[in-house]
């Protein structure tokens, strides 16, 4: 029965880092029909980002409940949701994007159209990174220095989003655009990062429930 249980987790985790990686690809075609001024494609992508994020929170639920029911050790119980937690956090964090753009329309200057769509590619791209080394661990084929090898490509990509957000602010604040308008930038670039930090903060707890996993 126990076995069942656990068996059961693995799908269904797996299945929420799909839905996971389905919310930022979605998140990524919004932002580009965005920045192209297709706002009636930007909406309809928006609102699949919205329906697959609640697909993904009620994943999370079932797994929190079978978990509670008596899925693994009590010392990995708390550990393996908190990892469900951090990945749908991610898949909240691309909601936000979607919501914020799509419900805010910011006029970002043609000067920077495609450095924001630069920063919300690379962004949005950890998903299939964060998929690759959550399904890694859950099927236990990879060995240790493969799932840190993957770990480490998740923390490579928000490497390269930090060092974006770096150079786009720097453009922003040194632009002639009114102070508002930089400020308003500024909290959507926020939202756009937020993406590859929360994957970075999921990866991280992969790594810790992997290590509890081996001891």
């Amino acid at each position: 029965m126990l076995f069942k249980k656990e068996k059961k987790v693995i799908e269904l985790i797996e299945a929420h880092a799909n839905k996971v990686k389905q919310c930022l690809e979605l998140t990524s075609k919004a932002l580009k029909a965005f920045f192209a001024g297709q706002m009636h494609s930007a909406k309809t992508l928006a609102r699949k980002t919205d329906k697959t994020e609640s697909e993904a929170d009620l994943i999370r639920h079932e797994v929190r409940n079978i978990l509670y029911s008596g899925a693994y050790m009590p010392l990995l119980r708390e550990d393996i949701y908190k990892l469900v937690e951090r990945m749908d956090a991610v898949a909240n964090a691309a909601e936000k994007c979607c919501d914020i753009f799509l419900n805010q329309r910011p006029p970002v200057p043609a000067s920077m159209a495609q450095d924001f769509m630069q920063i919300a590619e690379v962004s949005m791209s950890i998903g299939k990174a964060l998929e690759n080394a959550m399904l890694c661990y859950l099927r236990g084929v990879c060995p240790v220095e493969e799932s840190r090898r993957l770990a480490k490509e998740i923390g490579m990509i928000e490497s390269k989003v930090d060092k974006l957000e770096w150079d786009i602010t720097k453009k922003i604040f040194s632009s002639h655009i009114n102070y508002s308008l930089k400020l308003h930038l500024r909290y959507c670039l926020d939202a756009l990062v937020q993406v590859s930090d929360k994957a970075e903060d999921a990866a991280d707890q992969m790594e810790l429930v992997t290590f509890k996993s081996m001891t």
